[in-house]
């Protein structure tokens, strides 16, 4: 099957539960931000950062609803890959009804000067893997919104509000260095793009060709699945990521040796976000 093929499934998938889906109640609408991550490791420290944690099960789902700073807010962990990026981020959507979502998480380092234990904060994500496969080569097109037909970009803008506070928060939050780093300082915040798609990048030549074609920063599985969900919907969105590997032939290694620190990162600054949020 191909990718198209499975983005567009993922779409139907996901407005097919919007159908089953019950209202939410009154006390259900009160929600102001959706964090998502993959891994447990990615939702770990959020969780552990809220005050009065409460458990729901949603479409087989676990959603945790509780307070960061005195703002509400509803985690829940999607799994790897976009399609369940998509359900997830659309039953949390349709449930809680949030006014901002946050995706969190590990990336790949396609920007050749940041390493393990680096944030990218991203003013846009782009899937890498959805388009047109010709003889003539790969074009890429943002997938049609199946409300209007309207053809989202290719580049899916961040919320400004969060973008501009995850900024502040990334000049402020004290962050792990991972042990045996050669480079002087603590790791860098920078504000670049992330892309994604259904594969872990462990190849030098995809990512160049990630970095030549699309300028991007960084790369998973996650985050524009849930961002395009967000779009759909009218609802602002962030994907926040803390740099695990290399992506090049190197990189399942030192995912297994760095997910903990780079996962812990992730976490530290959209806390110090959350509680910057006012509105």
């Amino acid at each position: 099957m191909t990718h198209r093929v499975c983005t567009y499934l993922a779409v139907f998938l996901c407005n097919l539960l919007l159908v089953l889906l019950p209202v939410p109640s009154s006390g259900e609408r009160n929600a102001v931000v959706g964090v998502l991550g993959a891994l447990d490791e990615e939702v770990a420290l959020i969780e552990r950062g809220m005050d009065n944690p409460e458990i729901e099960l949603v479409g087989g789902i676990r959603f945790i609803s509780g307070t960061v700073g005195g703002k509400r807010v509803v985690l829940a962990r999607t799994g790897a890959g976009k399609v369940n990026a998509a359900m997830t981020a659309t039953l949390l959507i349709e449930r809680f009804r949030p006014k901002k979502v946050i995706c969190l998480g590990v990336a790949g380092a396609i920007n050749p000067e940041l390493g393990p234990g680096d944030i990218v904060i991203a003013e846009k994500t782009a899937h890498h893997d959805l388009g047109t496969l010709t003889a003539e080569g790969f074009e890429r097109r943002g997938a049609r919104n199946p409300q209007d037909g309207s053809r989202a970009p290719v580049f899916l803008p961040a919320d400004s509000l969060l973008l501009r506070l995850a900024e502040e928060s990334g000049k402020r939050v004290a962050l792990d260095r991972i042990r045996g780093d050669v480079r002087d300082g603590a790791p860098r915040v920078i504000r670049g793009i992330v892309v994604t798609g259904d594969m872990f990048v462990a190849s030098r030549e995809k990512k160049r060709e990630l970095r030549e074609g699309l300028g991007a920063d960084a790369v998973e599985m996650e985050g524009a699945a849930v961002a395009q969900v967000c779009w759909t919907r009218g609802i602002g969105c962030l994907v926040i990521r803390c740099v695990s590997d290399s992506a090049d032939e190197r990189a399942t290694v030192e995912f297994s040796e760095f997910v903990g620190i780079a996962a812990a990162n992730s976490a530290r600054l959209v806390l110090d976000l959350l509680g910057r949020i006012k509105e």
